[in-house]
């Protein structure tokens, strides 16, 4: 007989403990419900547990957080994820609690279990709920605290992978375009990192007619935060768009968020810009942007200025050196001169990456002249970096120029009073007796 009881000892020892008037038992209790659950077996954690745990929420909110988190994992002890659909009462029950909290955890909990169940229970099972719960999103989204809505935005794509495109686009689109719209920065920087995933579930016309407004307002929005985390992710907006609508209504906000005036956000769009909207866009109407941002006034934000001589790079590999020479070489060769040292600076680590493209004739009669002649430069980081050019110019050279015509300015830089610029002298000068070795 006391065999045939002892299964029953673990849910009687909950009960207790979840009726004890110490918080701590009570915490004790929830945070062993995994425990108890394998012990339990997972059919009568369907029948006993789980429904006890449904109609015994009225408690501290520390337990109901505890409660929320362990549930979002609860599927292995329910008997795996056809039995998914049990959890989700007890998790909605959870999410219209008062705490934030709380509710922020049940709704996490609640997409992560909606994301696992199978189509067919997700149409019998979850969707209802979703019904009961876009109501309630609507009703979060009016919470006074701004968590809460992030928590919203920051999990509202999750729920519509889970429920599908149709539910998505009949109930759901308002929700997110009111969290774009959100009068707090954290929520709008939330959902804006969203646009991208949410456009891929809309059609073209959906996402042209109720997210690009949005992200045109973002893209001119007072937080810089907001901006970045918007140009972090806008790049995957167009092939949802299509290629007339990138040119005619996104190409503007690229180029808006290109000049703005906070480094991180011209990074966060320059770094992806030809990963989607593809080079010959890239070429056609954004070339002039990119030169600008290879002289970024920020001039100590080095990934700008590198993402910027890259994509440069891409082109002249994409086009060939003849499309390179008319629209890239004498767009940067004139900045050489420019009073800041850092634009010039800027000039001799573009001529380093287009070198290879160009190859050796184009080289010597246009680039290389450039390079001696800032030798002379006034400024130690232009000459030292003159030296760390020059020597990363020598497998591309003839070695007849090499000795001709880069010794000698090596060996003048290696007496330079400056100590960087004589050590990056000898450095290259040892790669140039390399060279005549192997050679």
């Amino acid at each position: 007989m006391a065999m045939m009881d002892e299964p029953l000892y673990p849910i009687a020892v909950l009960i207790d403990e979840l009726k004890n008037e110490d918080i701590q038992l009570r915490l004790n209790s929830i945070r062993r419900l995994s425990t108890i659950a394998r012990a339990l077996g997972e059919e009568r954690t369907r029948k006993e547990l789980i429904p006890f745990l449904s109609e015994n929420n009225d408690d501290e909110d520390e337990v109901l957080l505890a409660m929320a988190e362990e549930l979002g994992v609860f599927i292995p002890y329910v008997g795996g994820i056809e039995h998914a659909h049990v959890l989700l009462p007890p998790l909605e029950t959870l999410c219209t609690v008062e705490e934030t909290c709380v509710r922020d955890k049940a709704v996490e909990s609640l997409c992560r279990i909606g994301a696992q169940m199978k189509e067919s229970d997700i149409v019998d099972w979850f969707i209802p709920v979703v019904k009961i719960k876009i109501q309630c999103v609507y009703w979060l989204l009016k919470d006074k605290s701004w968590r809460v809505r992030y928590m919203v935005a920051n999990q509202l794509y999750e729920l519509c992978e889970a429920v599908g495109p149709e539910p998505t686009r009949a109930d759901l689109v308002p929700a997110y375009v009111r969290l774009l719209r959100d009068n707090e920065a954290e929520v709008r920087i939330a959902a804006a990192g969203k646009v991208t995933k949410f456009c891929r579930i809309l059609s073209p016309q959906l996402a042209i007619q109720h997210i690009l407004p949005c992200v045109k307002d973002l893209s001119s929005d007072s937080s810089q935060h907001v901006r970045s985390a918007l140009a972090s992710v806008i790049m995957g907006m167009a092939p949802v768009l299509g290629k007339d609508a990138t040119i005619e209504q996104l190409l503007p906000i690229f180029l808006s968020l290109l000049k703005d005036e906070f480094p991180d956000v011209r990074l966060n769009i320059i770094s992806k810009l030809d990963q989607v909207i593809g080079i010959d866009l890239l070429s056609q109407s954004l070339l002039p942007a990119i030169v600008e941002l290879a002289e970024d006034r920020h001039w100590r934000v080095f990934s700008i200025r590198d993402a910027a001589a890259n994509n440069l790079k891409r082109l002249a590999e994409e086009f060939g050196p003849e499309w390179a020479m008319q629209h890239i070489i004498p767009q940067i060769l004139e900045k050489i001169n420019n009073p800041h040292y850092l634009y010039r600076m800027t000039i001799l680590q573009a001529i380093s990456l287009l070198a290879p493209v160009m190859g050796a004739e184009i080289t010597c009669q246009k680039l290389l002249p450039v390079i001696i002649n800032s030798s002379k430069d006034r400024v130690p980081n232009i000459k030292f970096n003159v030296a760390k050019v020059l020597q990363s110019l020598i497998p591309i050279l003839d070695q007849s120029v090499v000795e001709k015509t880069v010794k000698p300015c090596l060996v003048e830089l290696s007496e330079d009073p400056d100590v960087d610029v004589r050590y990056f002298a000898n450095q290259a000068l040892q790669a140039c007796d390399q060279m005549m070795v192997s050679s």
